[in-house]
């Protein structure tokens, strides 16, 4: 099931504050991760869960790991110095992706869903909304490496944790909403309830088969973190704001 839009036939704003995350996104992965190519940039901002726990920004040397679930021997590059407080990475890792399926997997979501929840909360509210819920998302990445026993030393960027965030406030919200999506080859419209649930389900399912650990540069901590924050968050951001319409 993959989502493709949804009904915004209410919308009474332009979701300014989106468009803007979803350019500065593809900003810095165009002129700052040389699209993907440039390893030193990606790796000294990125979220290093040892990094945040002891407080301390680590430089390692490159090497070859063999990944636990395929056995495949892949070389990585080491870590690089951060030049801010490590504890900035948690922001940082929010705005980079590690290709362009992933940035485009990302910003799709955004693009689909992160408008009705800027035009629920407004500009602002919406803006903090979604860097509350990422840097819980990251923090959630950084637990689930200690208490799993995974990698410390793996980093982990993109969106997703608080794009996640996003998609746990908008199942909240608006449940009932259509959400068009393609199923088996065919365009068909499911409550978000349905495409939402399906999604958090299936994120459920790998993080516990990952056991914490990170693939294609988010763990699947952060997406569950980060859903958890949304739909714990969405309330209090919410407060005041006009209620969503019998549609949703």
């Amino acid at each position: 099931m993959f989502p493709i839009g949804d009904d915004n036939r209410d919308r009474k704003t332009l979701p300014a504050i989106n468009y803007l995350l979803i350019l500065l996104n593809v900003l810095v992965f165009v002129f700052l991760q040389g699209v993907g190519s440039n390893s030193r940039f990606t790796l000294a901002f990125s979220t290093v869960p040892e990094e945040i726990v002891t407080g301390h920004d680590l430089v390692t040397e490159g090497g070859v790991v063999r990944d636990p679930q395929t056995g495949e021997r892949v070389e990585v590059p080491g870590l690089e110095p951060t030049p801010v407080s490590v504890y900035l990475t948690l922001l940082t890792s929010m705005f980079m992706h590690a290709d362009i399926a992933h940035i485009a997997g990302n910003m799709l979501y955004l693009w689909i869903f992160g408008d009705n929840i800027e035009d629920r909360l407004g500009h602002g509210r919406y803006a903090a909304f979604y860097i509350a819920s990422g840097v819980l998302a990251s923090l959630a990445h950084v637990f689930t490496s200690v208490f799993t026993g995974g990698d410390m030393l793996v980093p982990s960027l993109g969106a997703s944790g608080a794009i996640s965030g996003v998609l746990g406030g908008y199942l909240v919200l608006y449940p009932r909403r259509r959400v068009r999506v393609i199923i088996l080859n065919m365009i068909q419209e499911v409550p978000a309830l349905i495409a939402i649930g399906l999604w958090f389900l299936y994120q459920l399912v790998l993080g516990i088969g990952s056991l914490g650990a990170a693939g294609g540069g988010v763990a699947y901590g952060a997406h569950i973190g980060g859903f958890a924050a949304g739909v714990i968050l969405i309330r209090i951001f919410a407060l005041g704001r006009p209620a969503p319409s019998a549609s949703g």
